[in-house]
């Protein structure tokens, strides 16, 4: 076993796991990607100290000892966060492939203890890519899943909007959007406890009829869908509108819508700073609403949360935001030690088994 360092004062894995358990209340750690992430590994270390000491979350960080062990000793943290060694790291620039030229990376270290029942989850804010890649790999796919999708949650009000897929997979079709409805109900009843979440498909119009084949077939099969609330469909412009608990789209669409409106939040928020600048009067408004525009600004971060969730893996694995500083990233951890102790991927096994089969690719 690949030795912990960080003043732990514990070599092995299973003992430190069960000291965990009896401080924590038989909460397993989350296993942090320390290498992952445009600002690894201070940045990743400052979340993971975060989320232990602000928001109780136990975490170890994997990734290289020396350098991580540095980072802790600036928190003096190093008898709190321990780490698993790692001495391969991912860079952001990598796909896929790079899951089997680094078998031995941070983030398939930290799949292996998922994967061991060492650990509760996974985090990474490393190149998505990677991680999905990584994740299929090591975690494998639940059984009757037909492909893993990303869930993204979007800032509406008064919960998350869920979309799901946010760009795992480009290319679909009907009966793996039944699925991605059924992953994302898993989601909201874990992360959100909601009893009955909503399902929209997301098209080019409310109509059935409305659409390409794809969204045509894929509105009949889950209208037919056992277990789902299914709403009808809903256009782009209702993401933010919280008409629905769960948006349905192929991760092509899904990932564009997703960064259409990151794209313009964030031209609205300089729109409106520059407008506040522009006079004394329109400087003094915003000074008023400073408390307001701060709230609003909290709400729209995607920081704030946590992250997008690959689902349907035989774990919890959560994907911050590549960006990410420490209070992402502490974000990221809270949110992936709640959906593992809601036993989300024991929700999505049974959503999946009670789908017909006459609605399965296999069946």
């Amino acid at each position: 076993m690949n030795r912990l360092v960080g003043g732990v004062g514990v070599t092995d894995w299973t003992a430190l796991c069960s000291r965990w358990q009896l401080m924590a209340s038989e909460t397993l750690p989350v296993a942090l990607d320390a290498m992952g992430g445009d600002h690894a590994p201070l940045e990743i270390v400052a979340g993971a100290v975060l989320a232990v000491r602000e928001l109780g979350v136990p975490v170890v960080l994997v990734g290289q000892p020396r350098v991580l062990y540095e980072a802790l000793s600036a928190h003096d943290a190093t008898g709190e966060v321990p780490i698993v060694r790692a001495e391969e790291t991912l860079a952001m620039d990598e796909g896929a492939l790079a899951s089997l030229r680094r078998p031995r990376s941070s983030i398939a270290v930290a799949c292996h203890l998922l994967r061991r029942g060492d650990a509760a989850a996974v985090v990474s804010a490393g190149s998505t890519a990677g991680v999905v890649a990584t994740g299929k790999l090591r975690l494998r796919a639940q059984h009757g899943v037909l492909r893993p999708a990303i869930a993204v949650a979007l800032p509406t009000l008064p919960n998350p909007t869920i979309l799901v897929d946010a760009g795992a997979n480009a290319d679909v079709k009907p009966e793996m959007l039944v699925q991605f409805a059924h992953l994302g109900a898993a989601y909201v009843e874990s992360a959100l406890d909601v009893k009955t979440p909503r399902v929209g498909l997301l098209t080019i119009g409310a109509e059935p009829e409305k659409g390409n084949k794809l969204a045509k077939r894929a509105h009949e099969l889950l209208q037919a869908s056992p277990g789902l609330h299914f709403t009808g469909n809903i256009e782009g412009h209702e993401l933010l509108t919280g008409k629905v608990d769960v948006i349905v789209t192929d991760g092509f669409t899904g990932n564009i819508a997703l960064k259409t409106m990151e794209g313009s939040v964030r031209y609205a928020f300089g729109q409106l700073r520059d407008t506040v600048a522009e006079s004394r009067v329109a400087k003094l408004g915003g000074l008023l609403q400073r408390s307001r525009m701060r709230e609003l600004y909290r709400r729209l971060d995607p920081e704030a949360h946590g992250g997008a969730v690959l689902l349907g893996l035989n774990g919890t694995v959560v994907i911050a935001h590549g960006s990410s500083r420490a209070r992402g990233i502490a974000s990221a951890c809270e949110l992936a030690a709640r959906l593992a102790t809601g036993k989300i991927v024991t929700r999505v096994g049974d959503r999946v088994s009670a789908i017909p089969r006459s609605h399965r690719l296999w069946g």
